[in-house]
């Protein structure tokens, strides 16, 4: 089944619903486990409900560079992560930035708090560049949002990995900066 078939299903500027995710992982033999959960702004936020849920939680950031490049950032939940030197190893032009919520919900159709790597399935021009922190890759599963920020989807880094390059970005995996000590992240 080709990768673009989901997009076929819905029309090229809507995004798909959680369900619509789910439904693809399924087509795609991609294992997962769904954890329903109020709703989290956070990974502070996300402390009560991981006990229940194994494997690396993560955090997301959406970020654009000084000539417009996109990024979605994952890495495990309490990582630090030097921003004023992440664009060094991304090789993008310039210190990165947030992108708004108008352009969250514009490029992957996900809103601030549910920000998470299934949302490169709504990217279809391919223009945000996937990146995933090494860290995750340490063979653990991984948990992230599908698409909202009221459930948390468990799946093996594999499968991961295989629906980013199954939707068109293949993930940039790169060690993080971190801060200097003393320095927040």
């Amino acid at each position: 089944m080709p990768a673009s078939e989901s997009a076929i299903r819905t029309p090229m500027n809507k995004p798909l619903t959680p369900d619509e995710l789910c439904a693809h992982l399924t087509e795609r033999d991609i294992a997962f486990h769904r954890t329903d959960h109020p709703a989290v702004f956070t990974v502070a936020e996300t402390a009560p409900h991981r006990d229940s849920m194994v494997g690396h939680h993560t955090k997301n950031l959406f970020l654009k560079d000084k000539k417009g490049r996109l990024f979605l950032v994952s890495a495990e939940a309490h990582a630090r992560i030097d921003l004023k030197r992440l664009h060094e190893t991304l090789g993008a032009s310039g210190r990165l930035s947030f992108g708004s919520a108008e352009l969250l919900m514009e490029k992957l159709g996900v809103t601030p708090g549910s920000v998470t790597a299934f949302a490169v399935i709504n990217d279809r021009a391919q223009e945000v560049t996937m990146v995933l922190d090494a860290t995750l890759m340490t063979g653990e599963d991984v948990n992230f949002h599908p698409l909202v920020n009221t459930a948390t989807l468990r799946v093996s880094r594999d499968d991961l990995v295989a629906f980013l390059r199954g939707s068109g970005h293949d993930p940039l995996i790169v060690d993080l900066p971190v801060p200097p000590d003393g320095q927040n992240g």
